[in-house]
C-alpha cells in the first residue's frame, strides 16, 4: 500500500481523537466556563452538526481545487479550530472552535476515500479505504483515552493543544506524502449533484445512516448501562470504550479486505451480525465479562460496515464521487445524533438502560433490508445492460451500478 495512505491515516486519527475525546472532558470543560453538562454538551451535538453541514459544502467550494489541496486546507482548518478550542476565552468562543474543527470532518474522510481509491489498483480499493480509516480507529484505542486521562491529570486545555499538533503533523505528511494528481476530472458541480440522481446513492446513504445509528443507539448511552446494569464502576467505562475501539479497529480491517473480494455479501454478513448482537446486548449487559465481549463486537461489526459502505457509494457515484463519498460521511454523524436521540426517548419512557440496544437492532434490521433491495436493484441493472460495469455516466448522467 502506497506511504501516502499513512499521511490520510494521520489526519484520521487526530479528527477521531479530536471527535471523541470532547466526552472524557467534558465535566472538566464544563465546570471550567461554569456551565452545566447539558448545555457543555452543546459542543458533541455542535460538532455532529457541523459534519453533516461541512461536508457537502466544503466539498462543493473545492471542486476545482486539487484534492491534495484541498485535504492541505481541511487539515488546516482543522488546526485552527483546535487551537481556539484550546485557548478560548468562553464557551461560546471553544463552540466556534469546534465548530470549524468539525466542518473538516466530513470533506477530509469524504475526499480521503477518492484519493486512498485512486492510489491501489481496483481490487484492493476498499483495503485502502480501510486503512485510511484505520487512524479513526486506532484513535479510540489511543487517542481518546490518552487526550482523556491528559485532559483530567494536566488540564483540558492540553489535551486540545495535542491535538492541533496531531492536525500539523497530518498536514506536512499531505504535503510531502500524497501525489497532487492536479485538477479532478469533473470539476463541474452540476456532475457532483448529478450523481445524486442515482437511487442506489440515496440507498447507500440510508444504509449508512441507520447501519452505523444501531451502534450509536447503544454506545451513545454505555456509561449508565455499564456502570448501571452491568455493575462497572465508572472509572472502567474508559478501558470498556478501549475494547470497543479494538472491536473497531479489527472491524475496519476485516471489513476493508472482504469488501474487495465479496463487498455486498460482507455488508449484508456485517448487518446482520450486528443486528443479532445489539439484540443479544439485551441480555448480556446484565453480566460483566459478557457484557465486555458484546461492546467489543459491536464495535467489530459496525465499523466492518463502514469501507464497503463508503465504496458502494464510490462506485455508484463513480462518474463524479467526490461529493457523494463526502455526504456518505455526513450521513455516519446524521445516524449518530437521530440514534443518539430515539435511544434517549427510551430511556425518557421508562424501559431502562438497556432499550437503545432493541433501537439500534431495529435501525441495523432496516438497513440489512435496504442493503437486500440494493442488491436486488443492482442486479436488475447488469442484467439489463448485458452485465456491463460502467466506469462512466450514460447520457443522462446517472451512473449505472458497478459490478463486484
Amino acid at each position: 500500500m502506497p506511504l501516502a495512505l499513512l499521511a490520510l491515516a494521520i489526519g484520521a486519527f487526530g479528527i477521531g481523537t479530536t471527535e471523541f475525546v470532547i466526552m472524557g472532558v467534558l465535566p472538566e470543560v464544563a465546570g471550567d466556563f461554569g456551565v452545566s453538562i447539558p448545555t457543555a454538551g452543546w459542543l458533541v451535538s455542535g460538532y455532529a452538526l457541523g459534519v453533516v453541514a461541512g461536508a457537502p459544502l466544503l466539498t462543493v467550494l473545492g471542486t476545482k481545487v486539487s484534492r491534495k489541496k484541498m485535504l492541505m486546507f481541511l487539515m488546516g482548518l482543522f488546526v485552527v479550530g483546535n487551537a481556539l478550542s484550546a485557548f478560548a476565552p468562553s464557551f461560546g468562543v471553544m463552540l466556534i472552535g469546534r465548530v470549524i474543527a468539525s466542518l473538516a470532518h466530513g470533506a477530509f474522510f469524504g475526499i480521503g476515500s477518492v484519493v486512498a481509491a485512486d492510489l491501489v489498483a481496483p481490487e484492493k480499493k476498499a483495503s485502502a479505504i480501510s486503512l485510511m480509516f484505520m487512524g479513526l480507529t486506532v484513535a479510540n484505542i489511543v487517542g481518546v483515552p490518552l487526550g482523556t486521562y491528559i485532559g483530567q491529570a494536566a488540564g483540558w486545555r492540553v489535551t486540545f493543544v495535542l491535538v492541533a499538533s496531531l492536525g500539523i503533523v497530518g498536514l506536512l505528511g499531505l504535503a510531502k506524502l500524497v501525489p497532487d494528481a492536479g485538477q479532478p476530472k469533473s470539476p463541474d458541480v452540476r456532475a457532483e449533484f448529478a450523481a445524486f440522481r442515482n437511487v442506489q446513492v440515496w440507498l447507500a446513504l440510508a444504509m449508512t445512516v441507520l447501519g452505523y445509528g444501531g451502534v450509536f443507539a447503544a454506545i451513545t448511552y454505555i456509561t449508565p448501562m455499564m456502570t448501571e446494569v452491568a455493575g462497572y464502576s465508572a472509572g472502567a467505562v474508559t478501558w470498556l470504550l478501549v475494547l470497543f475501539g479494538v472491536g473497531m479497529f479489527l472491524g475496519n480491517l476485516l471489513g476493508g479486505r472482504f469488501a474487495d473480494r465479496a463487498l455486498m455479501p460482507m455488508l449484508f454478513t456485517a448487518l446482520a451480525a450486528l443486528t443479532a448482537t445489539l439484540l443479544l446486548f439485551t441480555a448480556t449487559a446484565h453480566n460483566k465479562a459478557l457484557a465486555a465481549i458484546t461492546l467489543t463486537l459491536i464495535g467489530a461489526l459496525g465499523f466492518a460496515t463502514v469501507p464497503p459502505l463508503q465504496k458502494w457509494v464510490l462506485d455508484q457515484a463513480s462518474a463524479a464521487p467526490t461529493l457523494a463519498s463526502a455526504v456518505n460521511i455526513g450521513a455516519f454523524n446524521l445516524g449518530n445524533a437521530l440514534a443518539a436521540w430515539l435511544g434517549g426517548v427510551v430511556i425518557s419512557a421508562g424501559l431502562g438502560y438497556t432499550s437503545p440496544n432493541w433501537i439500534g437492532a431495529l435501525l441495523s434490521g432496516s438497513a440489512l433490508l435496504l442493503s437486500f433491495l440494493a442488491a436486488a436493484l443492482d442486479r436488475r441493472t447488469r442484467t439489463a445492460t448485458g452485465h456491463v460495469v460502467a466506469a462512466s455516466a450514460p447520457a443522462d448522467g446517472v451512473p449505472v451500478a458497478a459490478r463486484h
